[in-house]
């Protein structure tokens, strides 16, 4: 039966063979064998809505107060992580008040910069059916309708073939699976962290950050940020920024909105708050490079249709004059686990290969350039508020007197393109997303079937 059968499917099985597989650690307590028992289609359905639930993973490492980051020129050491309290901070899962000395304090710093915010009214809920003045206001730049990016927003990385490796919505209770795995294959990320999770899991935040992934903000409670007031957007990204320094002693230099929800009015804050707008890559005015995985444990998606996702994403990225990110999050068991059993090793075996990396050093910086603390503003100038002696706009109460301009060129188009509904930051119909683009089709997915079977015959 062996050499009828495995032997013609060894060349096809071989690759995946020699890329770095999840340790014990990884394999889930609900299923012994199970990668090895059933072929990986059957795997694939058990990844789902409703789904049981593997033991979660601790961070494998605590860090001392006082800890050095080696591996970061200049880093300050690390706080006691564990001294945290709570109580200093807003409530999980909402937005800030804004009448807090802290963000006070950060309205006051934003205002001081000089920098010119928009007099942009929130958006309301809903996206672009309900905004249609705003998706029709080109100045405003709204990357959810119609793709309009600002000159200095990171949706790609330059060189052709390199993948900047991100992670949404963590630290959470498989981020330790993740990291493992990550590890075990040599690979480093992006995570965008919510500041709620930040103050929840602070042991795996710095597991991440001592492995020299790149840490970077991703709001305190995950709201669409246009729909906020202008000091709402103070508070959600200043409360994220303490958060991190807190648990790490570092600042973000970079941030990603929640559902890519950002116009020209958020865009001016986040830079007067010294961070870097990062979404991810898109190649149509519908299409972006998202996986759909959040939509995975609500059942709104299932793990084939991920998977279908990811090859029109390599499909497309091999054809692309650059590199590019990936909207992948790190919130979920379902997310965590067809990241680890089928994206990444996909990945891995990619022929000509991906060059993976963070976002930080697909813009060939250095990681140092990351966070403020250690960014000494020659090659990352965004780490550093800019001052400017006039023009000073409020961020209190809409009063804005300025020009609807960010200080970057607002061009691009809008259109009438459906709104990010759904938390993964695919649009609500699925259009926002790399689904019904055409694209060669990898040979990944068969082969990880076939290798299955291959490894069954030799039990």
């Amino acid at each position: 039966m062996y050499t009828t059968l495995a032997r013609p499917l060894l060349p096809l099985a071989l690759p995946l063979l020699l890329v770095p597989q999840p340790s014990p650690r990884l394999l889930p307590a609900r299923a012994p064998l199970l990668r090895v028992l059933l072929p990986l289609p059957s795997l694939l359905v058990l990844i789902a809505s409703g789904m049981s639930s593997a033991p979660t993973v601790a961070a494998s490492t605590t860090f001392a107060s006082g800890t050095t980051p080696t591996f970061l020129p200049n880093a300050p050491p690390l706080p006691n992580a564990l001294s945290l309290n709570p109580a200093n901070y807003p409530p999980l899962d909402k937005t800030p008040p804004v009448d807090s000395p802290e963000v006070q304090q950060w309205i006051k710093e934003v205002n001081a910069t000089g920098i010119q915010i928009p007099d942009f009214a929130p958006t309301v809920a809903g996206g672009c059916p309900t905004n249609p003045d705003a998706v029709n206001d080109q100045s405003r730049c709204w990357w959810t309708c119609g793709g309009c990016a600002a000159p200095d927003d990171i949706e790609q990385c330059p060189d052709k073939m390199t993948w900047g490796l991100t992670y949404d919505d963590g630290p959470a209770l498989y981020t330790g699976d993740l990291l493992a795995y990550l590890d075990q294959a040599n690979l480093k990320a992006t995570f965008f962290v919510v500041g709620s999770r930040a103050i929840s899991y602070p042991a795996l935040l710095q597991e991440e950050y001592m492995a020299q992934h790149q840490i970077a903000v991703h709001t305190w409670s995950h709201p669409p940020m246009t729909t906020l007031t202008n000091e709402q957007i103070i508070a959600e990204l200043g409360w994220t920024k303490k958060v991190i320094k807190d648990v790490l002693g570092v600042t973000p230099t970079f941030w990603r909105p929640p559902y890519g929800d950002v116009d020209n009015r958020v865009r001016a804050i986040a830079k007067a708050m010294g961070l870097q707008t990062s979404i991810w890559t898109r190649i149509s005015p519908e299409a972006t490079f998202d996986t759909g995985d959040f939509d995975i444990a609500g059942g709104q998606t299932t793990s084939t249709q991920v998977l279908n996702n990811w090859e029109n994403i390599i499909g497309n990225a091999t054809t692309i004059d650059h590199g590019f990110i990936v909207l992948e999050h790190d919130l979920f068991q379902q997310t965590v686990d067809i990241a680890m059993d089928y994206i990444l090793p996909d990945a891995l075996a990619h022929q000509p290969p991906f060059k993976i990396e963070p976002i930080i050093s697909c813009l060939n910086k250095p990681l140092q350039d990351a966070y403020i603390e250690t960014n000494d503003n020659s090659s990352n100038p965004i780490g550093m508020s800019s001052a400017a002696p006039t023009g000073v706009s409020s961020a209190s109460d809409g009063a804005h007197t300025t020009s609807p301009q960010t200080g970057a060129s607002a061009t691009g188009s809008a259109s009438s393109a459906e709104a990010s509904g759904n938390s993964s930051g695919a649009s609500a119909n699925g259009k926002n997303s790399a689904m019904g683009i055409a694209a060669p089709s990898s040979m990944g997915a068969i082969a990880l079937a076939l290798v299955s079977g291959v490894v069954a015959l030799f039990l």
